[in-house]
């Protein structure tokens, strides 16, 4: 009998229910940009949010979880975009279902839930079914065999089969160290008619038997030598991709071919008018739809580097195959609304800013769509005279570099012809355009800590909400050049970490404290305070005085006038994000802030720069709220209860379960561990400084506030006054002054135009007289002192009317420059070019230059070449005229 179909929604709410009854808490999908973790690009697993939790790094308030994890894998490490469209399961973006044990329930309960999910409740044949082991994990083998009843010969034990101990397809580990242990992996048998064979067989790549659900169970610490301790709370991890759990459930063998996908291709097929629907464009276009719309929604936004880069790319990639499908307007964004019916209950932030993502699609095809006839012409000219079947990697990086042509693009067409891109070539060619390769350090790993110092060392107590200055701080580890050590001697530089401190380690855009830490035997200037692995306030800087060492206990006293001028600032910031909010509209976001004693700065996403008028009113609205001198309100509350509150979270920040929530009045209320006013009163004065585009659709707000405001305020005040003392008025007449200077220059300007056109009709007359005849032909070579390219053209003009059949070249000098004007007239014209002529002059000047073959200009140096050059033009012309 055929098992029933299930919808793609059915079966990703069946999996929520079904472990939601099995005890389990019910996590939100966290977001594509991994929060704090520099580590990773994208969040590419479900296990990238419980991460710290593995690590032991942080606590949950529950001990199972099961989410449905929305990832990507299109750049970095794990790049699956040359495959997307073209074979049967690769995506760039696609959901992960996943339920999680932490020291809870371990193999025995995971192996029955998943085994009933996928028997009872999805009806899959159990015949249909068979699963692999660690080759040693005989534990799992019998669950399978004895509690289960698979038979021995559907139960396949796969050993070490890359290359090292415990390098196995059945192994997992987080790193070379750490967490780790055996996996079982579910298959399903798409039978005989398919071709393949079951897995740890030779054709194990053939498409019969397909992996389903992949069961972790992290049971050992892998210590630097390779030994495997076992953890004292083993956990669960598992995985099982939506999107081919679904093709089974519905019995088709293609992802694409469900029905999610298929409303996606139908609705890409009505926009670019295709009739066949198996088009694989049609498939690049349904799979890059879903990518480009979550990063956005999760905070992204195209640009040339980083993770807009890699969105960037994948919009360009949809871009290209709607261009191949004869697609020649903006199309892309028109399936937003499609995809915000089909996943918008799954994922309500979706719907929420589909108008955003409407318009940064929009912005980015508009943008595209103006170079991507040159470049594909510029392309064809390539693959043309490319020797073999290799495009060149200097001319892969022309296409990138002049017509927005990312690599992977190029070598995505290029495989379309049967060629190949030197990418050796390509880095080459960006490596000595940028002599700092940005992309290869953006997401190194940042400041950290040692492994052995995490699992050993308790989060730092922050007491720096309350006070500045606290007493009997026991020094629980000390760094040098990043390595523990038990003491600092004077002059040397380190990091020290206490088990309390009141000094606020930068994050969240607010800079970190400075001061003094000081013990019985030692004074340790602070020179900035960071986070260290998420948790760990490190104090970093210098002993000046003495020594310090481990289990000392110190006083720390932070710099109080650079905190109190830096909270201003950063409760400032959180006044101007809701007035940008409520007047340009909820599209903006926080897209980066840097908070300092000194001023704050502000990246918020929008697609066109803030008018003189709108600054204005953001100004004025901020400091209304200012004005009102509400209290600052502090809440601590689940993050869900948060949410319910109206609190909005931050752009690639992450958060714990339980947070602080800081309101100011009834305009901002946000999710912030940072210092605050007490009263928005405090903070005196809100000035915009600066607004300023960073990429595209962001742009970046300076602003002042408190003493600085005041301060800027008065040097605004004093250039005023100076700049009506040179004027001759007062402040407030400044206005009316420069207008009357403005008008009276125009009209001297307008003089010396007249009397430089009079000058020069009469010059061009005497020049008229010093041109020599050759064949009938008048040709004319002079140089001009003084006279700019628009006075020689102007020239140019009344000498052809003047000589009738002429070949002329005028050369302009000033301040060792030279400015080239060639012209041909009358019958010389179709003999001799005057983009060619140009070029010969010029080429004998270190100059360039080109035209039209009746006018051409360049320019180059002045100097003795010139004088040459323009002597060897009779000659140059006597040979054309001969030809």
């Amino acid at each position: 009998m055929t098992a029933p179909t299930f919808s793609s929604n059915q079966v990703r709410q069946d999996f929520l229910d079904f472990f939601r009854g099995k005890g389990h808490t019910i996590v939100p999908s966290a977001p594509l940009v991994p929060g704090n973790d520099p580590t990773l690009l994208f969040t590419n697993s479900g296990m990238v949010q419980f991460k710290d939790v593995f690590l032991g790094a942080e606590k949950r308030s529950y001990v199972r979880a099961a989410d449905v994890q929305r990832c990507l894998r299109a750049g970095g490490k794990h790049n699956d975009l040359d495959q997307v469209g073209y074979t049967a399961r690769h995506h760039t973006f696609f959901e992960m279902l996943g339920n999680w044990s932490f020291g809870d329930y371990f193999k025995k309960d995971a192996i029955a839930w998943a085994w009933e999910l996928l028997t009872q409740v999805w009806k899959l044949p159990a015949e249909r079914l068979l699963v692999t082991v660690y080759h040693t994990d005989e534990e799992a083998y019998a669950l399978w065999h004895e509690m289960i009843g698979i038979p021995a010969e559907r139960i396949v034990r796969i050993g070490d089969n890359k290359g090292a101990p415990f390098a196995s397809d059945n192994f997992w580990q987080m790193a070379d160290t750490g967490p780790c242990g055996p996996c079982t992996e579910i298959f399903y048998d798409h039978g005989a008619d398919i071709a393949g064979g079951p897995p740890g067989s030779p054709d194990e790549d053939g498409d019969r038997f397909i992996e389903i659900w992949n069961l972790v169970f992290m049971q050992f610490d892998r210590q630097p030598d390779g030994t495997l301790v076992p953890l004292p709370a083993p956990c669960v991890d598992t995985g099982m991709g939506l999107e081919r759990l679904v093709a089974v459930l519905q019995h088709v063998h293609s992802n694409y071919e469900i029905d999610l996908f298929q409303t996606l291709i139908k609705d890409a097929a009505r926009l670019t008018a295709t009739t066949d629907l198996e088009n694989k464009s049609l498939r690049v276009i349904a799979d890059h739809i879903r990518a480009c719309a979550f990063l956005i929604v999760d905070g992204v936004l195209p640009s040339n580097e980083g993770r807009g880069y890699v969105l960037r790319r994948i919009i360009r990639r949809a871009l290209r195959h709607g261009w191949m499908l004869g697609v020649r307007q903006p199309f892309f964004f028109q399936l937003v609304p499609t995809l915000s019916a089909l996943m918008g209950d799954a994922y309500p932030e979706l719907p929420a800013r589909q108008d955003l993502v409407e318009r940064a699609l929009k912005a980015e095809e508009e943008r595209f769509a103006e170079t991507l006839d040159a470049g594909m012409r510029i392309f064809e000219e390539v693959a043309a005279r490319a020797k073999g079947k290799t495009i060149p990697g200097v001319d892969a990086f022309r296409l990138y570099d002049t017509y927005g042509f990312p690599v992977d693009l190029t070598a995505d067409i290029a495989r379309e012809r049967g060629m190949e891109v030197d990418l050796a070539g390509f880095d080459e060619a960006m490596a000595q355009q940028r002599q700092t390769a940005r992309a290869a350090g953006r997401f190194a790993s940042g400041t950290g800590l040692p492994a052995e110092l995490v699992a050993q060392l308790r989060p730092t107590e922050f007491l720096g909400y309350d006070c500045l200055q606290a007493q009997d701080l026991p020094v629980v580890a000390l760094l040098r050049d990043g390595r523990p050590v038990q003491r600092l001697e004077a002059g040397e530089s380190g990091v020290v970490l206490l088990a309390r401190t009141p000094f606020y380690a930068e994050s969240g855009g607010q800079v970190g404290d400075t001061g003094v830490l000081e013990g019985e035997r030692g004074r340790f200037e602070v020179s900035d305070t960071l986070k260290l692995a998420g948790q760990f306030h490190g104090h970093v800087g210098r002993v000046s005085q003495g020594v310090l060492a481990v289990g000392d206990v110190l006083s720390a006293t932070a710099d109080a006038q650079r905190r109190g001028a830096t909270i201003l600032n950063h409760s400032a910031t959180h006044l101007l994000h809701a007035a940008l909010r409520s007047l340009l509209g909820t599209h903006v976001q926080q897209k980066g802030s840097l908070v300092a004693p000194d001023r704050l700065r502000f990246d918020f996403s929008h697609f066109q720069p803030v008018s003189a008028s709108e600054l204005a009113e953001v100004e004025r609205r901020v400091n209304a709220e200012i004005r009102r001198n509400h209290a600052v309100e502090i809440h601590h509350m689940g993050m869900q209860e948060a949410l319910e509150f109206g609190a909005m979270a931050l752009f690639g920040e992450k958060y714990g379960e339980h947070v602080r929530v800081l309101r100011m009045g009834e305009t901002s209320t946000e999710l912030c561990g940072g210092t605050h006013v007490q009263r928005t009163g405090d903070i005196g004065l809100f000035k915009i400084v600066s607004e300023s585009g960073v990429s595209a659709g962001v742009r970046r707000i300076e602003a002042v506030t408190g003493q600085g405001a005041l301060d800027y305020v008065d040097a605004e005040e004093q250039r005023l006054a100076e700049a009506a003392a040179l004027l001759g008025g007062h402040p407030t007449e400044v206005a009316d002054r420069i207008r009357q200077l403005v008008e009276r220059q125009r009209k001297l300007e307008r003089e010396l135009e007249s009397f430089k056109a009079k000058a020069a009709a009469g010059a061009t007359a005497e020049l008229a007289g010093q041109a020599t005849d050759l064949d009938g032909i008048k040709v004319l070579a002079v140089r001009l002192e003084g006279f700019d390219a628009r006075a020689l053209r102007e020239a140019m003009d009344r000498l052809k009317q003047q000589l009738g059949d002429a070949v002329i070249v005028l050369a302009g000098t000033d301040a060792g420059k030279a400015a080239l004007v060639a012209g041909v007239n009358g019958s010389a014209m179709g003999r001799v070019k005057a983009g060619e002529l140009l070029s010969h002059v010029a080429g004998q000047i270190g100059g360039k230059g080109g035209g039209r073959p009746d006018l051409a200009q360049g320019g180059g140096e002045d100097g003795p070449a010139l004088a040459s050059a323009l002597e060897g033009i009779r000659t140059w012309v006597a040979q054309r005229l001969a030809a």
